[in-house]
């Protein structure tokens, strides 16, 4: 279960690293889940209000055009991070496996995912003179809450999360081969 929870968090981190940073720091702090040290520090008043404060940034640049971009370049290095330490707090009780491991898929989970991001976004600036970028940043950020939610909840519908993923990744994948050829 805590390795579905801890990939469930890492996807959504390469969308928007601070929702599921926040929503694991409010259910730590509010004593609804436990983690273990040192990702406890997550659930401290001080780290909320910070990553409060950090989404709220989040939430603003990625609304407008341009500015997007340049979050996006920052955010490179933030949610490949921010997934890398999820993932590494959900598989903490592990035992079996160094958590190095987990930090490793958690920064490969959210670092494609945020590669496909900031992949996908200038194409959508592009196609929509800037007019899509709100309604695709406040799509993904609606997806990143309730993937997160589903993660700590029903960490086993992630599994059927990343099944349709790896579809639409296939689909995707072939089509563009098939549209370079022609």
């Amino acid at each position: 279960m805590e390795i579905l929870t801890g990939l469930g968090l890492a996807i959504p981190a390469g969308l928007n690293a601070y929702i599921p940073l926040l929503t694991v720091a409010v259910v730590q702090g509010l004593g609804w889940i436990h983690l273990d040290q040192p990702y406890a520090l997550l659930g401290e008043w001080w780290s909320i209000g910070l990553i409060a404060v950090l989404l709220v940034v989040e939430i603003v640049a990625d609304k407008i055009p341009a500015l997007d971009h340049i979050n996006d370049v920052v955010q490179t290095v933030v949610r490949p991070a921010a997934g890398g330490l999820l993932f590494a707090a959900a598989t903490a009780g592990d035992g079996y496996v160094h958590p190095v491991v987990w930090v490793v898929a958690g920064v490969l989970v959210a670092g494609g995912m945020h590669a496909a991001k900031a992949t996908a976004r200038p194409v959508v600036n592009a196609t929509t003179c800037g007019v899509g970028t709100p309604v695709v940043s406040t799509l993904e950020d609606v997806v990143a809450f309730i993937m997160t939610i589903v993660a700590i909840v029903a960490p086993l519908l992630v599994a059927g999360v990343v099944f349709l993923l790896g579809v639409f990744g296939i689909r995707w994948y072939r089509r563009r081969a098939s549209l370079s050829r022609s």
